[in-house]
């Protein structure tokens, strides 16, 4: 058994996490869009969420691009079989991601002629459908989908040599028919929606933007709970599938990852304490009309995250459960890059520190000066 090997594989596991993680917390972005209309009575209010935002779009896309070439140099079989398969849903979030770049740069061009309001509806879509089919997506990790995987068909000279099949016409739509994706998906829907009130709070510097938003804080905050406390519940709940490392063999086991939790105390503490810092962000928030909840609730999203996708793949687990065949469910063992690229990407990961401290810089750099109808009127840059 190669322990160097299977050091990198969850090594490289709990980077893609961390990745997912991050960039779940940057859905603050399009939860802030899908609400342009309910907080921004006026155009100018309007105008003062989408400059808010607009200073932070392109991290939260460029995350998005990040976690997907990340995955690929990773996990590439992965990315083949769900990316390759389930290709109407990618196709669905990559087209509103893009339908966002396009409002952000031309929304208030003098040549528009599509319309402003063409544009904020383009933002209004990015913000609803973006996060729903991202969590819908995810929900697939612990839930399953219905593919095989033959590595023999790469060499075949007749038929398809591709190595993963779709077996449904609907390639991926049918995550849809299984409630825990729905409640995931509703629940990262809701959860930036939280994030992108609680970041108007925190950067707009208007009292009828802080007031609304506030307000919408408090039944966001319920859509939010109600449908993650039903996915954990029912996850922990569910049926899981289990690698024999030495053989590779893989099995149902009941309450899987309620074991997983149990056998990760680590793992179990990271998760509580980012489901009290979520809680605590919104209780600051709704009650003490804070302006850094964004920052506990920002910081427990992360934990959170990171914590359900560590227990998705850690602990011998299948982390993309195939529906149709159980032998052919991918595990961080049998998806995996070499051990040579695994361990040449390990060494260019130990850029990512610095990367994270320029992105921190940027950030606070963009936010000295909050978002207001004064600087709104001084901007010729305005989106």
């Amino acid at each position: 058994m190669d322990t160097v090997y299977i050091f990198l594989q969850h090594y490289w596991w709990f980077i893609i996490s961390l990745l997912g993680a991050l960039l779940v917390f940057l859905l603050f972005v399009q939860g802030g869009q899908a609400q342009l209309y309910a907080v921004g009575r006026t155009e100018t209010e309007r105008n003062l969420i989408v400059n808010s935002l607009g200073k932070k779009w392109e991290l939260t896309f460029t995350t998005l691009v990040t976690f997907g070439g990340a995955f690929f140099a990773s996990f590439p079989l992965f990315y083949s079989t769900s990316f390759g398969g389930a290709f109407y849903v990618w196709m669905l979030i990559l087209l509103v991601f893009v339908i966002q770049a396009v409002a952000y740069q031309f929304r208030r061009k003098p040549s528009n002629f599509l319309g402003e309001k063409t544009y904020n509806a383009f933002l209004v879509v990015n913000g609803v459908a973006g996060t729903f089919l991202l969590g819908t997506a995810v929900g697939t990790l612990f839930t399953g989908a219905p593919f095989t995987v033959d590595a023999s068909n790469i060499a075949s000279t007749q038929g398809s040599n591709t190595i993963s099949q779709w077996t449904t016409p609907w390639y991926g739509l049918e995550a849809l028919a299984d409630p825990r994706n729905v409640l995931l998906g509703l629940a990262v829907m809701f959860l930036s929606r939280v994030l992108g009130l609680q970041y108007f709070m925190n950067d707009i510097d208007d009292d009828v933007v802080f007031d609304r938003s506030r307000r919408h804080l408090r039944w966001n905050a319920v859509g939010f709970l109600v449908p993650f406390l039903a996915f954990l519940v029912a996850l922990l709940c569910s049926k899981g599938w289990a690698v024999d490392r030495a053989t590779g063999i893989i099995s149902e086991e009941p309450y899987k990852y309620l074991h997983n939790l149990t056998a990760m105390p680590v793992v179990s503490l990271v998760l509580l304490a980012g489901i009290v810092s979520v809680l605590w962000g919104l209780g600051t928030g709704i009650f003490r009309a804070s302006r850094k909840g964004i920052w506990f609730s920002g910081a427990g999203t992360v934990l959170t995250v990171l914590a359900l996708l560590l227990t998705a793949g850690y602990n011998d687990t299948a982390y993309y459960p195939s529906l149709a065949d159980m032998q052919s469910s991918l595990t961080i063992y049998n998806s995996s890059s070499s051990k040579f690229t695994l361990y040449v990407m390990s060494i260019v990961s130990l850029l990512i520190p610095f990367i994270v401290a320029y992105i921190w810089y940027a950030w606070r750099s963009l936010n000295k000066v909050k978002v207001s109808r004064k600087e709104l009127a001084e901007d010729d840059h305005a989106y």
